[in-house]
């Protein structure tokens, strides 16, 4: 019988091979939806995972019985084979007489009480070569219709039934050999035996490759280009292991007393050079193209390449600006690497960015026949096809620039809105790449991206820059807003001192209106030279107090206004400069109301968790209309010298701090304002039961 240590290898063979047949059957189950070709794939599957296992058992307890189970797996299994080839030999008609007669013969002869297991050695008696005849006819039969399967395809679809013909000519070429071998000596060689497992695991990677390329055996399997890639590229690095094994053993072998020397430098430079070729981007590039040109019907794996290409261009790499991102994008896609980008700009097209390739002065006019013929075609220009036969495109000549650069390759319209907005050039790739209609309609697809990419970036960054110069000019807007009222109050106190410049108490008032303009001026000019409103931090104000400032600063215009004050704590929390600014706009709003007669009123006090701030005035009034749809709208006023900014600013700083503002206005009933904002607790005794007056 068996030695143990092929019992033992036969055991780890067969294992494996039954991982494998399990792993594809499960994945050929899962993607299961009927047909006829489908369920017997899925059966012969089957019948290979039993016969692996059977196998399995029998190398680990060489029981009798257990070789008798295989000998029928195994019959179900190539007759199943069979049985597929003969469906795609058109025999769908009579499949069952087949199945009949393809599963007849190598039960028989696996049933045939002389098909003993292998043996070791060759000093046992040898077994009737009958049931070695049958097997043998039956490999025989399975290479027939292999060769008839391929023969009989159609010259283009040759290409799809191509790895199944591979493969299963292959496992039939192994069981002619087994068989033959067999048949001559009358035994069974357990080293082939042990080693069968092997060669048809093997197998199954050629079938899947087959199902994944006729979609009419009605398998919804996909085979991961990345899983191919990676595959292929560890058994690369496998065989390449072995190969410097194999050497490092020849050069240790005859080197003599220096072989141990020999061999650890020999091994090392051949690590260093396998790193050097993992490392190697020409490389991956020719494995990739080779995998992509020889495995798949179709160049690329879509969704992973439009994937990539997005995140590619919505990253933010701050190494590569977005003009970078998109000559990458595009030259990923056909393993180019490098490229230069031009855009449309007032003199035309120049270059906008590069990657990996010399800068370019030249320009290309926006009406030129260069630009005209890449605007009207949209498609694809192969540099190299064009310069061994100009006729294939009606451009003519190249621009010289496009001429000097000697690893132009491709040029690639970018296009936005059916507008020329610019064109990409990329370099000659790593690894050749043919460039078919496939990879032509791939970089015009991707290149109308970018262009819309580009398109919508430029939009983004004249908005921002609109949205700029509108904050500059609401900034500006509020600052003439504030030089005007502190014009006003230079004005009238120019006026008055014609009449008053020999009363002290007018000079005192007077050198505190100046003081208090020229604040407010340096504060306007810091807050236009910085472009920001020098606000303060949040902090409590005292209402009654910034109302008494405000009263004081307007004291030149009117003496006569009455503030009544509940609680002279009362406080919220705020910006003190603009707080005061906001009750200044609606004192002198109420001012200019009741210019000549009336009288204007301002009251604090507390009304439950607010601090309310009420300006009243007897003056003209405004209509519900003006109040509902034009107050607190920017550039809105009723005023014949009136900006529009004050009660908007009010609205605004009201709304900023949580507060809420009430208006009620009569024409000719004159207008109240209430502004109501969160009361500051900590900084608010009790409310005082009686009112106090203060008098301006």
């Amino acid at each position: 019988m068996l030695e143990l240590a092929i019992r033992n290898a036969g055991a780890v063979g067969y294992a494996v091979a039954a991982l494998v047949f399990l792993g594809f059957g499960a994945h050929v189950a899962l993607g299961w939806r009927g047909g006829r070709k489908a369920s017997l794939l899925l059966v012969t599957l089957a019948a290979s995972l039993v016969w692996a296992g059977s196998n399995v058992a029998f190398a680990l307890t060489a029981a009798p019985g257990l070789w008798t189970a295989q000998a029928l797996a195994d019959a179900l299994r190539v007759g199943g084979w069979l049985l597929f080839l003969v469906l795609l030999l058109g025999g769908e008609r009579h499949a069952g007489r087949w199945a009949a007669i393809l599963l007849v013969l190598p039960a028989a002869a696996a049933l045939f009480p002389a098909a003993a297991p292998p043996v070791a050695d060759a000093a046992g008696a040898p077994a009737a070569r009958l049931p070695f005849g049958l097997l043998l006819g039956v490999a025989v039969a399975g290479l027939v219709l292999t060769e008839q399967v391929f023969r009989r395809s159609a010259e283009q679809a040759r290409w799809s039934i191509k790895p199944l013909c591979l493969g299963l000519s292959a496992s039939f070429v192994f069981d002619l050999y087994l068989y033959a071998d067999a048949l001559l000596f009358g035994r069974l060689d357990a080293d082939v035996w042990a080693a069968r497992s092997i060669a048809q695991a093997l197998v199954i990677p050629f079938v899947a490759l087959a199902t994944t390329r006729n979609k009419d055996w009605t398998l919804d399997i996909a085979l991961s280009r990345g899983v191919v890639f990676h595959s292929s590229a560890f058994l690369a690095c496998g065989l390449y292991l072995l190969t410097i094994a194999g050497a490092g053993y020849y050069v240790r072998y005859f080197g003599g007393s220096w072989g141990r020397t020999l061999q650890v430098g020999f091994v090392f430079a051949a690590l260093l050079l396998l790193g050097w070729l993992f490392s190697s981007g020409t490389l991956r590039s020719r494995l990739r193209v080779f995998i992509n040109k020889n495995f798949f019907s179709y160049r690329y794996d879509y969704r992973e390449e439009w994937l990539r290409f997005t995140h590619l261009l919505s990253s933010r790499d701050p190494n590569l600006r977005q003009e970078q991102r998109s000559i990458k994008a595009l030259a990923d896609l056909v393993e180019s690497p490098a490229g230069a980008l031009w855009l449309r700009d007032d003199a035309g097209y120049s270059q906008a960015a590069c990657w990996n390739m010399p800068r370019v002065q030249a320009r290309e006019a926006a009406d030129g026949a260069f630009a005209a013929f890449l605007a009207s075609s949209g498609g694809v220009v192969d540099l190299e096809e064009h310069r061994s036969d100009p006729s294939r495109y009606p451009v003519g000549a190249l621009p010289q620039w496009l001429r000097d650069l000697a690893d132009a390759w491709l040029l690639v319209p970018v296009i936005a809105q059916e507008e020329l907005i610019g064109f990409a050039v990329l370099a000659t790739p790593r690894a050749k790449v043919e460039v078919n209609w496939e990879v032509r309609d791939l970089l015009k697809t991707a290149a109308r991206q970018v262009g819309s990419f580009l398109a919508q970036a430029k939009a983004s960054d004249a908005l921002l820059e609109a949205r700029k110069f509108e904050s500059f000019n609401k900034m500006t807007a509020f600052v003439v807003h504030d030089l005007k009222n502190l014009v006003a109050q230079l004005s009238l106190l120019l006026k008055n001192a014609e009449r008053h410049r020999h009363n002290p108490r007018f000079q005192d008032d007077m050198f505190a209106t100046v003081k208090h303009v020229e604040e407010r001026m340096s504060k306007l000019l810091q807050q236009l030279s910085t472009g920001s409103r020098g606000e303060e931090n949040l902090r409590p104000i005292q209402l009654a107090r910034l109302v008494e400032r405000v009263v004081a600063s307007k004291k030149a215009e009117r003496a006569d206004i009455a503030v009544h004050a509940a609680d002279a704590q009362v406080a919220t929390l705020g910006h003190e400069q603009r707080f005061e600014r906001v009750v200044g706009h609606l004192v002198q709003n109420a001012l200019d109301a009741t210019r000549d007669a009336g009288e204007v009123r301002i009251a604090v006090k507390a009304e439950g968790g607010d601090a309310v701030l009420q300006v009243a005035d007897s003056g003209c009034g405004m209509s519900q209309a003006f109040v509902r749809e034009r107050l607190f709208r920017p550039f809105q006023t009723t005023k014949s010298d009136g900006m529009g900014i004050g009660a908007y600013e009010v609205a605004q700083y009201t709304k900023e701090m949580g507060g809420r503002i009430e208006v009620d206005s009569r024409p000719g009933e004159g207008t109240r304002f209430k502004l109501s904002f969160p009361l500051h607790r900590e900084a608010t005794p009790a409310v005082l039961q009686n009112d106090g007056a203060i008098a301006a």
